[in-house]
């Protein structure tokens, strides 16, 4: 059970990898830095980091958002969470496995549980993030392998979830933190959860790397919704034009935030191709918006 992931990761607990490409036709421009601070000078072709024209090269998103990350000076970077800094360990189907083990619900397959749990969340609708919506997916995902969990051992699961060792961060989301929190500029969330994620952050001591938190569940909205972001965008008082938002999923993430005039990169540690608008690995987005 993982807050804010799209299903077919699911099942896998991993981002969606891939590397960014800066195209020939595109010179790399970013003039950057804090509100009110001087902004960077401009990196041209020539002065791009060699790894940049090489194997770990770059590109800038597609359409709307390669002009925003060309031009305007990147005040804020937002992170989704589920998927982008964390995931669940060692599967969603693995901890409610164990978990129904030690209500004496034995030999259930994780695999077959992450298969189940990954069509249920293709299949739900209206999907708020309330407890009740997590136990009608847990139900549909144990559908026809026992009693439904709601009666039983749900409360168990959904505690879980709740807690540091059901999670795993990703070994390059702390460099990345730690990089851009040098560079003076607000770093935020903007996550499709619930009320569990502000001590779970507590918990792995990511909190302390963000100005704000923005949690669907409070706000009301989740992602793709523009409007999360939006109210991220005003809570940090910065134009939305002059954020950057990363996460896992296309559709929630980049969709979301371009149609709130926020440029976007998404997260892809599968490696499945290379694509505008993608990164393998988190500690590429010190590299792209600061280019020396």
């Amino acid at each position: 059970m993982s807050p804010g992931r799209n299903p077919d990761d699911e099942t896998r607990m991993a981002a969606w990898p891939g590397r960014l490409l800066i195209q020939p036709e595109l010179i790399y421009s970013l003039p950057l830095g804090r509100r009110g601070s001087p902004a960077r000078p401009r990196a041209t072709r020539s002065s791009l980091p060699r790894v940049f024209a090489s194997d770990t090269n770059f590109v800038l998103p597609s359409n709307s958002s390669r002009q925003k990350l060309a031009a305007p000076q990147i005040e804020a970077v937002t992170f989704d969470v589920g998927g982008t800094l964390i995931q669940p360990w060692p599967s969603v189907g693995g901890v409610y496995a164990h978990v129904a083990a030690e209500h004496g619900v034995t030999n259930l397959s994780p695999e077959n549980l992450n298969k189940n749990f990954a069509r249920a969340w293709r299949a739900k609708k209206e999907f708020q993030h309330t407890y009740q919506d997590w136990a009608k997916l847990v139900d549909q995902t144990f559908a026809g392998l026992c009693a439904p969990p709601s009666q039983t051992f749900f409360p168990a699961i959904y505690q879980r979830f709740a807690e540091m060792g059901a999670w795993r961060m990703y070994d390059d989301a702390l460099p990345a933190l730690d990089g851009l929190a040098s560079k003076d500029i607000p770093l935020a969330v903007i996550s499709n959860w619930d009320a569990r994620l502000r001590p779970l952050l507590q918990q792995f001591r990511l909190d302390r790397y963000f100005e704000i938190i923005v949690v669907s569940c409070e706000v009301g909205f989740a992602k793709p919704s523009p409007v999360i972001f939006e109210h991220a965008a005003k809570k940090l008082g910065i134009a939305p034009e002059h954020i950057v938002h990363i996460g896992d999923s296309a559709p929630d993430d980049v969709a979301g935030a371009e149609a709130a005039g926020i440029a976007a990169l998404l997260i892809d540690r599968d490696k499945k191709g290379i694509e505008p608008g993608r990164i393998s690995s988190l500690r590429h987005l010190e590299g792209i918006l600061f280019p020396q």
